[in-house]
């Protein structure tokens, strides 16, 4: 070996061991048993959808001032809430009850009402299904974001993601089938374990891509290593692999390791070309806001989704907001909603809207579901001394908003409603299982079907609950 390429014993068997493109290093039964499209549990019926974006706004969207219009808050404005049992929030202040801070108005030829938080959403009201009867069981942002994403507060448990990948299988041989797009400046609450396989198998574990310089840590060997150590190196590997396999047979666990570090292999050629933006046109450059600031990391986000939608991924997580230090760089508008929800919002309403209509122009929105959720809403009265008007609302568990659009959905209307002033879901209540038992039909998935053995329980995403919202499907 050549000085340039002289590692040590340790760096090398660090290399080989815990970076993801050592893991890469085997295409171990390529010829008997590829890793290619499919390889899921299988459909149960005809699925209106194939794929989903999922965009998660982490620290609670305050549905009163987004999708939820409540024109009779104005009337209580300024005036304490009526309560028999005091509410349950996160810092316990109850001050009085504050109307909408932004102005809505009927949008598109459904009418639908949007306010003027989000100004280029609003511009694709017609293609989107609101539900604004939302009910969750946490006022807390790690429990409620957990059930959001897996259905249950605790974690440990796969969530919709893994599910959907161990449901429908890879769609392509490069490429996973879960992709996550966390925000670029910094992982949510409760950080890897809200893209976590639980205990599925872990090539259904969500892979999160880096939002700013390189897309994927330890994809390629370091550039020590010469072509021919690198081939020496697969060779043993796949040496060691055949070896362990005949001594102890094609155990799931090490078979779905195995499957995962191939695909890793067949990634180090498609990561830097799906990832190369540079080549799309200057005006899909500018619809998605990446000529400027603060569209710029959301709007590249957004069209990389597009990309990896097109060559074959089924399930991609966006995620805005991340930490929940000091200053909070989310949703969570507790003392101040015109300043929070103002920045959040100004940094994806450009680039989502662009992505809803880049897919419709592309033929693309008729099989892909998009998913705009939040973890709870806001409360219609203000965070403060109960004889007070602030500035901020406090997390609300029992009445918030969310939306999707695409294949299988009756696009421009919504479903449920809360009370006259947004606090509690008045009619047609929906709970995160029976969200995710409709989005697991629309994909042909039957939520009572999509098990896994687990600790001597037949799991499921939906876990004994969960009704599918028919109103809603075309």
């Amino acid at each position: 070996m050549s000085d340039r390429n002289n590692l040590s014993r340790r760096e090398w068997l660090s290399w080989a061991t815990h970076g993801l493109a050592g893991a890469a290093l085997t295409d171990l039964f390529a010829a008997d048993r590829p890793v290619s499209a499919g390889g899921g549990v299988g459909l149960h019926h005809l699925p209106r959808s194939k794929r989903v974006i999922h965009i998660c706004l982490m620290g609670g969207l305050s549905h009163l001032d987004s999708f939820d219009y409540k024109p009779e808050i104005a009337k209580f404005h300024n005036q304490s809430l009526q309560y028999d049992e005091r509410p349950a929030t996160f810092f316990n202040r109850i001050g009085l009850i504050r109307k909408n801070d932004w102005e809505f108005q009927q949008r598109g030829r459904s009418g639908l009402w949007i306010s003027n938080l989000f100004p280029h959403i609003a511009g694709v009201a017609d293609e989107l299904t609101v539900i604004r009867s939302m009910v969750t069981d946490s006022a807390n942002h790690t429990p409620a974001t957990f059930q959001q994403n897996s259905g249950f507060q605790l974690n440990g448990f796969p969530v919709m993601g893994s599910w959907i990948s161990y449901g429908l299988g890879m769609d392509t041989e490069n490429l996973p089938a879960y992709v996550v797009l966390p925000d670029a400046r910094g992982y949510p609450a409760g950080g890897t374990i809200n893209w976590s396989n639980g205990f599925l198998p872990s090539l259904h574990q969500g892979v999160a891509f880096n939002t700013k310089g390189t897309p994927i840590p330890d994809l390629f060997p370091p550039s020590g290593i010469s072509p021919e150590t690198d081939a020496a190196s697969r060779q043993l590997l796949r040496q060691l692999n055949a070896q362990d396999i005949n001594r102890h047979g094609r155990e799931d666990a090490v078979m779905a390791r195995v499957r995962s570090h191939e695909l890793a292999a067949r990634m180090q050629l498609t990561i830097p070309e799906v990832t190369a933006i540079d080549g799309e046109s200057e005006s899909t450059r500018e619809m998605y806001g990446l000529n400027q600031e603060p569209t710029r990391d959301f709007g590249r986000n957004c069209l990389l989704s597009r990309r990896l939608l097109e060559r074959g991924v089924r399930f991609i997580q966006l995620i805005s907001g991340g930490s929940f230090g000091s200053p909070r760089i989310n949703w969570d508008g507790h003392e101040d909603m015109k300043k929070n929800h103002s920045r959040e919002a100004q940094r994806i309403d450009q680039p989502v809207a662009a992505l809803i209509r880049d897919l419709r122009q592309r033929g693309m929105l008729d099989d892909t579901l998009v998913l705009f959720t939040t973890e709870f809403g806001r409360t219609p009265y203000t965070q403060s001394n109960d004889d007070e008007l602030g500035a901020g609302r406090d997390h609300n568990m029992y009445g918030f908003s969310l939306w999707m659009a695409g294949g299988g959905l009756k696009p421009g209307v919504a479903y449920g409603s809360t009370d006259e002033i947004g606090w509690k879901t008045a009619e047609k209540p929906v709970y995160w299982h029976d969200f995710h038992a409709t989005v697991l039909h629309l994909l042909g998935l039957d939520h009572e079907k999509l098990t896994f053995y687990h600790n001597g329980i037949e799991r499921r995403l939906t876990n004994v609950h969960g009704e599918v919202l028919r109103e809603i499907i075309a």
